[in-house]
């Protein structure tokens, strides 16, 4: 099933049903997702997200024939987390603005697989804004966050995941995904997550492959991630898709990952929150408070998202002005 314009607009309209003030995001400051994306520790989880969905055939395709991931890795960096934590932390309007864009992007990458990769034949068509592609690219941030978040900070009970994931199924909406595609509960999405990664839809190809091989080995990004990162990564993965990508994860890589999560926890809970909370969740607050966006903050997104603030600039002149940005 396409996601076609009509349908996307359609869970958009559902998005902005309910009432909010002129600052409300779409999902409200003191929601579990807020706590949990607010966190800089969610980045340890960011090559397992990646690998993740590069495991699935048409994303791996679409990034290795129509993205500037190699050309401006950078740049990828930061337009993926802009438009996540936008959606997070953003106004409804700033929200909305990114998944029009987004929507937009994914309608433009359209194609043929150039191999066979698991159930999908050569000559096959790939589209981006396919729902079971979303889903699964979806599925990747929520699972890999709520693993990255239980690292460093106390995991959430059942009734907390439950709430997150109600949560996640509003952010799902962002990218077109209908509620009825959705699993209904936590314990549903974890079956899902769970098939899914058995299943041959997740098939590492040779895009894939060269695409990950590329990345952890810095000649994509030109530093490679230290060699704790990689180990963690690799950890973090089911063991069929790490043999796949050929992570290495010997000896000596168990026991890089067993200091990293012994020292790691450590480490973080002595950082003031400034550091510890992303530049758009600090943003978002001043927001709320009805302040100006601190310079550090500034800074902050600068480092996250590539730019001082969450606005856009083809936004209206009022709206920038409340985000601080002019």
């Amino acid at each position: 099933m396409i996601v076609s314009e009509a349908d996307f607009e359609r869970c958009i309209a559902e998005l902005l049903a309910a009432p909010a003030m002129p600052r409300d995001a779409v999902l409200p400051s003191d929601s579990v997702m807020w706590r949990v994306h607010r966190e800089a520790a969610l980045f340890l989880g960011a090559g397992r997200a990646l690998l993740l969905q590069l495991a699935h055939p048409w994303v791996a395709a679409g990034i290795a024939e129509q993205s500037r991931v190699f050309a401006d890795p950078l740049g990828r960096f930061h337009r993926t987390f802009s438009i996540v934590y936008t959606m997070v932390f953003g106004t409804r309007a700033q929200a909305v603005a990114v998944a029009r864009r987004l929507y937009r992007r994914h309608a433009a990458v359209d194609g043929v697989m150039p191999e066979t990769v698991g159930p999908f034949a050569a000559g096959s068509r790939y589209r981006a804004n396919d729902v079971d592609a979303l889903r699964w690219v979806h599925a990747t941030l929520v699972e890999t966050a709520m693993m990255s978040y239980g690292l460093l900070c106390p995991p959430l009970g059942d009734a907390e995941r439950e709430q997150y994931w109600r949560e996640a199924m509003r952010f799902a909406g962002l990218f077109g995904i209908p509620h009825e595609a959705m699993p209904p509960d936590w314990t549903s999405f974890k079956v899902y997550a769970a098939e899914m990664m058995a299943s041959e839809t997740l098939t590492v190809g040779t895009a894939a492959r060269d695409i990950a091989q590329r990345i952890f080995s810095g000649e994509a990004t030109w530093i490679a991630p230290p060699r704790w990162f990689t180990a963690l990564t690799a950890e973090m993965l089911p063991e069929r898709l790490r043999l796949a990508f050929a992570l290495p994860y010997g000896e000596r890589e168990r026991r890089s990952a067993a200091r990293a999560k012994r020292f790691l926890p450590r480490a973080y809970a002595l950082l003031p929150e400034r550091l510890r909370t992303v530049g758009p969740y600090q943003e978002a607050m001043a927001r709320i408070e009805g302040t100006t966006c601190p310079p550090f903050t500034r800074l902050l997104n600068r480092v996250w998202i590539g730019q001082p603030s969450m606005a856009s600039p083809f936004e209206p002149r009022a709206d920038r002005a409340r985000s601080g940005t002019l």
